[in-house]
């Protein structure tokens, strides 16, 4: 075993360091945070040096290299601002599904316009009361003629108000009973379909949500992506990736609030002396250091399996649970260190506790996660 990176991963980490300290401006992330603003720019930027779609091919506008070199990428930016690296992260969602099953058709319209910040993608999966990653979706898809037509209702749906493609994932019925779950991507629009977008939210703030109803959605056939039965792959390749970007966004997150509680400690005076000298305080940073590096363990061994297709499924369930639980608990340590202090937005570390908030929910939310892993690792009872 060899936890070392290479020079070339290395590499990446510092170039994507450097990215970051450049471009995310404070005052403007400040700014585009409070209005709820995309950072288009930063993604344009990002995309020109190679960082989006770092792990998609070549021929389809990418870096070809693997999910553990994104892993390295997007932890840097969040570790640098949390908001603005989650915007970054999920600027490319549902990429592995249009990888692992789109036509090549579909792959060279979509795929390279990602990798160059041109457009952004949605994933429209999540459904009210869904409870795991089995049951079947009350979407439904049925074909009709030259195509299907689509009813339903997804919700926290990311990116919805962003250009670029949309994927669903739904039941496509055949005949009589459930049907299938399946997969379809086309531009984002179309009539009868209807969005209601959140307002103010706590954290991540950046990356526009809401809700997508369905009323009679006509798409082509050669918006299917797939055979029309793959849905369940589908579904657990699109949670594989939400995890494993939820699993570095909090390690990230993690990290910096540690930063910004270490660097605090060891500026401010109580007493006559620093508090980082204090046990207590000094006990907190050591316990916040061990949590992000089991947290940053797990999450590149995640990786690093989807990479090789090595393991089970289970790693980025398992990353994503500890590195969500990771940064909500070193953020919320790192603004106690701060003080009163730490609720003043100036100094940002209220914004990593709220960012990290958000983590729970990404993939399968709190307990759907958790009954889902349990179902993975300890069986059905």
């Amino acid at each position: 075993m060899d936890f070392r990176l290479s020079k070339e991963q290395k590499d990446i980490r510092k170039a994507a360091r450097v990215f970051a300290e450049g471009e995310f401006d404070p005052d403007l992330v400040a700014g585009w945070e409070r209005e709820c603003q995309f950072p288009l720019e930063v993604l344009k930027k990002a995309s020109e040096l190679g960082f989006i779609g770092i792990h998609i091919p070549k021929k389809y506008g990418g870096q070809e290299l693997g999910l553990l070199e994104h892993a390295l990428v997007f932890e840097a930016f969040c570790r640098h601002d949390s908001s603005t690296g989650l915007a970054l992260a999920f600027s490319d969602l549902g990429s592995e599904i249009i990888l692992n099953y789109g036509t090549n058709e579909q792959k060279q319209r979509y795929l390279p316009s990602m990798c160059r910040g041109e457009s952004i993608s949605s994933l429209a999966y999540l459904e009210k009361g869904q409870r795991n990653g089995v049951d079947p979706f009350e979407t439904a898809a049925i074909e009709k003629g030259d195509g299907y037509l689509i009813n339903g209702t997804k919700t926290f749906v990311y990116n919805i108000t962003l250009a670029g493609p949309m994927i669903v994932l739904c039941q496509l019925i055949k005949g009589q009973g459930a049907g299938e779950k399946t997969a379809f991507i086309w531009g984002k629009g179309a009539d009868g379909l209807d969005s209601s977008i959140f307002g103010d939210r706590v954290g991540m703030r950046m990356v526009p949500m809401g809700n997508l109803t369905f009323t009679d959605v006509r798409l082509p056939h050669e918006s299917l992506l797939g055979d029309g039965g793959d849905g369940q792959s589908q579904l657990l390749l699109s949670l594989n990736e939400m995890n494993i970007k939820a699993s570095v966004a909090g390690t990230g997150i993690a990290q910096g609030a540690f930063d910004m509680a270490l660097a605090y400690a060891h500026g401010r005076k109580q007493f006559g002396r620093k508090i980082a000298s204090f046990e207590a305080i000094r006990g907190k940073l050591i316990d916040m250091a061990t949590r992000i590096e089991i947290s940053r363990l797990l999450t590149y061994k995640a990786a690093w399996s989807l990479d090789g297709n090595r393991g089970s499924s289970t790693l980025p369930d398992m990353a994503k649970m500890v590195a969500a639980e990771t940064a909500l608990e070193v953020a919320r340590d790192a603004l106690h260190i701060f003080g009163g202090y730490g609720y003043v937005v100036d100094y940002q570390i209220e914004r990593f506790y709220r960012d990290a908030s958000m983590l729970d929910i990404i993939g399968l939310p709190g307990h759907s996660h958790k009954k889902k892993l349990a179902g993975d690792v300890v069986g059905k009872t």
